[in-house]
Order: structure tokens, then sequence, then C-alpha cells
């Protein structure tokens, strides 16, 4: 392990951040299927512009979690696809994804009590 992601200035504390951003999290999820187009990912991923949709890639690339393959065709296609770095992070983000899905009951009774508190 390298440094104390709790030193906001640690590599580590920028890769959390970077895997924590809700766009990589769901972009490794529907890359966990297989290499897909820009616009693919774009149609999957719904709700995410195509500049954040951009930086993320780019960003994923850098760090080696995805690679990118442009294809020399008319009109371009670029694929995008999980590294082995990748996948190997797509299997706690895949506990996380399992996590939610189980207990967005009880986050939504904790919210609607919390709420109700601050209205009373």
């Amino acid at each position: 392990m390298l440094g104390n992601p709790y030193d906001p200035d640690c590599p580590t504390r920028a890769l959390l951040d970077r895997i924590g951003d809700q766009w990589t999290v769901l972009i490794v999820g529907v890359l966990g299927d297989g290499p897909l187009r820009f616009t693919e990912i774009g149609k999957r991923v719904r709700g995410i512009s195509q500049k954040v949709l951009t930086q993320t890639l780019r960003s994923l690339v850098r760090d080696g979690i995805l690679t990118r393959t442009a294809y020399p065709e008319i009109p371009p296609h670029v694929e995008y696809e999980l590294t082995a770095l990748g996948r190997n992070l797509a299997e706690p983000l895949e506990m996380l994804d399992k996590w939610a899905r189980v207990h967005m009951g009880e986050v939504l009774d904790a919210r609607k009590s919390y709420d109700g508190q601050l209205t009373a």
C-alpha cells in the first residue's frame, strides 16, 4: 500500500476519489460484460454528458483501468474495455452494487424518518 489516503496529497487518495466517483462506478459496471463503443456507454449510463463521459474515460485509461482501441474505419470506431486491473476493480464494485440493491429499502426508510424529524 502506498501512502496514507487520509492525507490529501496522497496518490492513493486521488485513486480512491476516482474509484468512488459515481460515473466511474457506472462505467466500470457497464463494461463488465465486454467492450463497448463510446456511444453505447453513453446510452447505458443515462444522465452522463458527453463531456463528462469523455473526461472519465480518459482518466480511467490513464489509470490503467480501461483500454481504448481505435479502429481505422470511416466513421471512426473506438471501443473501451476493462483491463485486468479494471476487471479486478469490477469485483468489489459489483459487491457494492448488490449491497445497495439489498439495503435500498432500509436507506429509504431512514431518509423518510430523518426528513420527518426535520419537518416536525
